[in-house]
């Protein structure tokens, strides 16, 4: 067998790649935007609260998932699939920086994505379909990866996020957002079944909170964190 490390060399006898995690936990990267940051929903564009740690629905999967699990949060608000935001920075392309991630994090077993919602901005003039091509190449990437034990790919988990709702201080951000996020479920489910990925549709789980209609409250972060270890189990089971 060719097995091939980071720096694409093939591993032979006198090079012996060996990431397996010492603690035998597994390890779950959680590749998000705001809402895997934990952004409280906004009452003003300037408002920057974050629920605390135990409130966000990595921490709440976490602590369903109990011991032998190592879940990592990595939630960058305004975090695109493929894009880079020509208002807020090209930092926020979620692919650009993905390839660092999965080096920093290694050995991974499972990498959760959930993004899209940022997707919808009106800047961006992306339709549902493009936006689940964009996310499917990112699975594509993680799939291409030697990030996970054994130098073998992580597996992943495809997320449809909570569909937005245009209302709020920033709903002139995400205009025309709403139709375009109901449609994503269907494609992303197609998408991740291409890419022989876990799927969750976040819309039968919870609703955006009100005050912006993009970020979620305390309780949708709870219900998310519930599902998806609910979800993980049955992927590893």
């Amino acid at each position: 067998m060719d097995i091939r490390g980071s720096a694409g060399l093939p591993c032979t006898d006198w090079m012996t790649v060996r990431e397996e995690q010492v603690s035998g936990d597994k390890v779950i990267l959680c590749f998000g935007d705001s809402n895997t940051h934990g952004t409280v929903a906004m009452d003003s564009v300037m408002d920057r609260r974050r629920f605390s740690k135990n409130q966000r629905w990595p921490n709440v999967m976490a602590t369903e998932l109990d011991s032998g699990w190592e879940v990592i949060a990595e939630g960058h608000p305004g975090r695109t699939a493929v894009f880079d935001d020509p208002v807020e920075g090209a930092h926020k392309n979620g692919l650009t920086v993905l390839p660092s991630l999965l080096e920093t994090h290694r050995p991974i077993d499972l990498v959760i994505v959930l993004l899209g919602t940022n997707d919808t901005k009106a800047r961006f003039s992306a339709n549902a379909f493009d936006i689940a091509k964009a996310l499917e190449r990112v699975v594509r990437a993680i799939n291409s990866s030697d990030a996970g034990p054994d130098c073998r790919a992580p597996r992943v988990l495809l997320a449809a996020p909570v569909p937005v709702v245009e209302t709020g201080p920033i709903a002139p951000m995400f205009e025309g957002a709403a139709a375009k996020a109901r449609a994503l479920g269907p494609l992303l489910a197609q998408a991740a079944a291409r890419c022989g990925a876990g799927f969750i549709d976040l819309a039968s789980v919870a609703e955006v909170d009100p005050t912006d209609g993009v970020h979620l409250s305390a309780g949708s972060q709870a219900a998310i964190g519930r599902a998806m270890a609910e979800t993980v189990r049955a992927m590893f089971s």
